[in-house]
């Protein structure tokens, strides 16, 4: 399944607005909090694919069955890009573990790339769900380069994608080259095209750097 919020009218698209408009990009604090309340809202929604259990809680006049995630989800992050987006997904999911994982485009002076998996840090996922956040899902490489990385510490029992902004070929590269697990994808915003660097258009450019700054990719 993919899941497209921003088609629906919520707030959802007023933060995608003002992550792509270069007149609020140069604010880099407010950047990285509206990718951080993206990463909250996705979050909530992907809770409601989540099992959950009934609990008894007591409270000071009695007590309640109430239903709390079963199984804490494990989030895995792309760094560096994916950091601000990660922390609003925690600020949710605030009991899960976390995964890391250096991932990046290594460019080649006739204009092609190649993705580089350089370190990963994981906890178990065997039975697990794993949800993998990366704000850009541009051609798809990197997320499922990623995704089959963190698969050698287990066998999740699904994988949720929380994105940005994808391209629709992005997409559907991750929906046929992870098609030996369960594979669901929200993104806030979905677009068309992809240019010959493989940037997303319209896009809003490059995440990492709008974060924290520009790095050299030599």
């Amino acid at each position: 399944m993919v899941y497209h919020l921003g088609k629906q009218q919520s707030i959802v698209n007023q933060f995608v607005s003002e992550v792509r408009d270069v007149n609020v990009q140069g604010d880099r604090l407010r950047f990285r909090r509206n990718m951080e309340r993206l990463g909250e809202i996705i979050a909530y929604e992907m809770s409601r694919k989540i099992d959950f259990a009934e609990r008894e809680v007591t409270t000071p006049l009695g007590s309640i069955s109430v239903p709390e995630i079963k199984d804490q989800p494990i989030i895995a992050t792309i760094l560096r890009a994916g950091l601000p987006f990660h922390q609003g997904f925690l600020n949710y999911f605030d009991h899960a573990d976390s995964a890391f994982i250096s991932a990046y485009r290594k460019h080649h002076k006739d204009g092609r790339f190649s993705i580089k998996v350089e370190y990963v840090s994981c906890p178990p996922l065997d039975g697990k769900t794993l949800i993998i956040v990366d704000p850009m899902l541009a051609t798809g490489s990197s997320l499922v380069l990623s995704a089959k990385a963190l698969m050698e510490y287990g066998k999740p029992e699904k994988i949720m994608v929380g994105t940005i902004i994808a391209s629709t070929q992005g997409v559907e590269y991750v929906r046929q080259n992870l098609h030996g697990s369960k594979v669901d994808i929200w993104a806030a915003a979905i677009d068309e095209e992809l240019t010959a660097q493989a940037y997303i258009v319209p896009g809003l450019g490059d995440a990492g750097d709008l974060a924290y700054g520009s790095k050299d990719n030599e």
